[in-house]
């Protein structure tokens, strides 16, 4: 079995599998782990590949550098101090098990109302499932990993905010309910736990205190803040009413957004980025955030931080410097700009691209509207040639990244193949392929519906080749597909987020060219 450390949402959720306990982060750290071999083949191979242009990242570690023995009692909140004043617990209610709930599903449904139905669906999981005291968004649906329903997932929540948006715009919701809930949720981050402005991977949702994501991993998460501030500058851009209350939820939203340090990650001014901070174990993680993953987003708002900006020098020489950034080559008759071959998980042309839009976005590097575009055919082009033959795999039933599977989770691409499908990653690609998206839709809702469609829309995951079927919800996963749908539909979260001056300015600053740069 292949293990997979990975970091980009950064998951790095304990797998429990038997006689091994193992950090699997939710996304990118599982390709930083790769070894560098150029290929010119078509086929994917059983290893990672990735042209060499640049000096290999001091990031990049092997899997058996990343295992990890955790303790017992980790995710055992008895261990977390709570004090009581800080936040008001009483009545907490706790979630309803909803691997039993039955949901209707409308039959016959014209194309437009069949996304209707898909966001309003989705976007339960966030304004249903938040956390009833801090409001954020939880992980996951179901008690796994050692883990239950206190754990909220802070990049995650950047994500749930794009959807009350979503939900606002669309009416599901009126504009006070959101900003009451937005507020509950920003008053929350006000008092809790952060390290330099950056918060942690993980909170508790009850105390606002750290939920250590790994052993050392206690402290500042840089990539997750960036998500959540990517969020909250929508959220400020949309709410733009004179009243008391929006007026409140914008300055609030600037003060977390002014406090970030982003150039503490620098490490005392090095023309590097690190991802993690912690106060208990300094830089002992020690991953520099290289390209090509998930991460671009935070080195824009890096640079476009009013009082913290990095350098551009730090964009150039640590995110674009890597074994993994330039790529060239061609797959299944794609070509790829950036990136591992075949492209990697999916994810990675979605979650910097839930705020950024890529439409005529270019820097000296790519078109990042062409490499997004590629990244997703080249996906499902795998998933069409089906070179594994697992049941299931076509036109219509595609989509690799970064998923909850049958052994556990894992991040899965054309080189990673597990015979998993993650309906995340079709329907977050409405953007890029909007007529292979739908088809799968179509498929998922109307072929597999009775097995995947459920209270927040659809699940993690499903094989078809293994006859699992997952009945659990991710945030991470949930998110994009509401967000990205939205910016196909009526381009919401992007124009929101491109308006911001700030992100105009560090694009600018950072060498890039947009229709939305004045």
């Amino acid at each position: 079995m292949t293990l997979f450390i990975n970091k980009t949402r950064p998951l790095l959720l304990l797998l429990l599998l038997p006689g091994l306990v193992m950090l699997s982060s939710a996304r990118s750290h599982a390709w930083s782990s790769f070894s560098s071999q150029p290929s010119s083949s078509t086929q994917p191979s059983s290893s990672m590949q990735s042209s060499s242009h640049a000096r290999p990242s001091r990031a990049l570690s092997s899997p058996s550098t990343a295992t990890v023995l955790q303790p017992a009692h980790l995710f055992d909140t008895r261990a977390v101090s709570r004090p009581a004043h800080l936040f008001d617990i009483s009545s907490v209610p706790h979630p309803t098990d909803l691997s039993d709930t039955t949901v209707p599903r409308p039959k016959n449904l014209p194309d437009s109302a069949l996304l209707d139905l898909t966001e309003k669906q989705t976007f339960k999981y966030f304004w249903d499932f938040a956390h009833p005291v801090s409001g954020l968004s939880r992980e996951r649906s179901n008690v796994a990993y050692n883990y239950g329903h206190e754990v909220c997932t802070i990049g995650g929540s950047g994500f749930g905010i794009m959807a009350i948006i979503v939900g606002t715009e669309r009416k599901w919701i009126t504009r006070e309910q959101a900003v009451d809930r937005l507020l509950k949720e920003i008053n929350f981050l006000a008092k809790a736990d952060s390290y330099h402005g950056i918060f942690p991977h993980w909170l508790n949702g009850e105390t606002g205190k750290t939920i250590p994501f790994s052993r050392k991993d206690d402290g500042a998460d840089l990539v997750e803040t960036s998500y959540l501030m990517e969020g909250l500058l929508c959220a400020r851009q949309y709410f733009n009413g004179h009243d008391g209350k929006e007026t409140e939820l914008r300055n609030r939203i600037n003060w977390l957004w002014q406090e970030a340090e982003f150039n503490w990650h620098t490490r005392g001014g090095l023309d590097l980025l690190y991802w993690h901070w912690s106060p208990n174990n300094g830089w002992s993680m020690n991953f520099e955030l290289r390209g090509w993953n998930e991460c671009l987003i935070t080195y824009v708002l890096a640079a476009s931080s009013p009082r913290y900006p990095i350098s551009p020098e730090v964009y150039h020489h640590c995110w674009a410097e890597s074994t993994h950034f330039y790529n060239g080559k061609s797959f299944y008759g794609i070509t790829l700009p950036l990136g591992f071959d075949y492209g990697g998980p999916l994810f990675f042309a979605h979650y910097s691209f839930l705020g950024l839009d890529p439409r005529g976005l270019k820097d000296r590097y790519a078109d990042y509207w062409e490499q997004n575009k590629n990244h997703t055919l080249i996906n499902r082009e795998h998933c069409v040639r089906n070179p594994n033959h697992f049941k299931g795999y076509g036109p219509d039933c595609w989509g690799l990244t970064a998923s909850d599977n049958y052994e556990g989770y894992n991040a899965h691409s054309p080189t990673n193949d597990l015979g998993v499908i993650t309906p995340s990653a079709a329907l977050s690609s409405f953007p890029y392929t909007p007529q292979y998206s739908m088809q799968a839709l179509r498929y998922f809702y109307e072929r597999l519906g009775d097995k995947i469609w459920g209270e927040y829309g659809f699940t993690d995951a499903f094989s078809e080749e293994r006859n699992w079927y997952a009945t659990e919800y991710l945030a991470i996963d949930q998110g994009p597909e509401i967000v990205m749908i939205e910016n196909y539909r009526s381009g919401l979260l992007w124009k929101l987020f491109m308006s911001c001056p700030e992100i105009q300015t560090g694009l600018k600053k950072l060498g890039f060219t947009s229709p939305w740069i004045k």
